[in-house]
């Protein structure tokens, strides 16, 4: 029988604490209210992790604002020619129809945007009126597809964090700030 692992010991020194985040957000909502004065923007989640950021940003925003999620799964597949192909997948779609919405997708973080863009490209083809990216972290050095960030919370370094949506085997989530990752 395997020992289950001991969570609270994988909890490093604090990334980011509470205020620090809750200030950037309260900057990011400021220029959201700002950008989208006058409309109502659809502000998008992609399950699971980015829940915490959009609860908190759509909180602090002061126009009206719609949300929805999907959900997607990024696998690997091997190639009987010996390389990986990879693949992404939707869970869960969204509920309403984003044509002629200005569509912000709110994402925890972006590492290479690949998946991303997939993302991206699939919702392109839905006919928004505006599709742009709201990140709390950003990783723009690991970037391997051009991607519209247009508001990032933090720029982090390349290491494993959890807390604040941040899972790891799904958690740690509902730590109230990100740290990082003792492994």
């Amino acid at each position: 029988m395997s020992k289950a692992p001991d969570f609270p010991s994988l909890i490093g020194e604090t990334y980011l604490d509470e205020y620090a985040i809750e200030e950037r957000v309260r900057q990011i909502a400021r220029q959201v209210s700002e950008d989208y004065a006058g409309r109502e923007p659809l502000m998008l989640s992609i399950l699971k992790g980015a829940i915490f950021f959009l609860a908190d940003l759509v909180r602090e925003v002061t126009i009206p604002v719609t949300i929805d999620f999907i959900a997607i799964s990024s696998y690997r597949k091997d190639r009987r020619e010996g390389g990986d192909v990879r693949r992404v997948r939707f869970l869960k779609d969204l509920d309403q129809d984003i044509e002629g919405r200005d569509l912000l997708i709110v994402e925890d973080v972006i590492d290479t945007g690949l998946t991303l863009n997939y993302i991206v490209q699939n919702l392109w083809l839905r006919n928004p009126a505006t599709l742009e990216i709201a990140t709390l972290l950003d990783r723009p050095y690991r970037r391997l597809a051009d991607l519209p960030v247009k508001y990032q919370g933090f720029q982090v370094p390349d290491e494993f964090f959890v807390g604040y949506g941040f899972d790891y085997k799904q958690k740690l989530r509902n730590l109230p700030r990100i740290v990082r990752l003792n492994l």
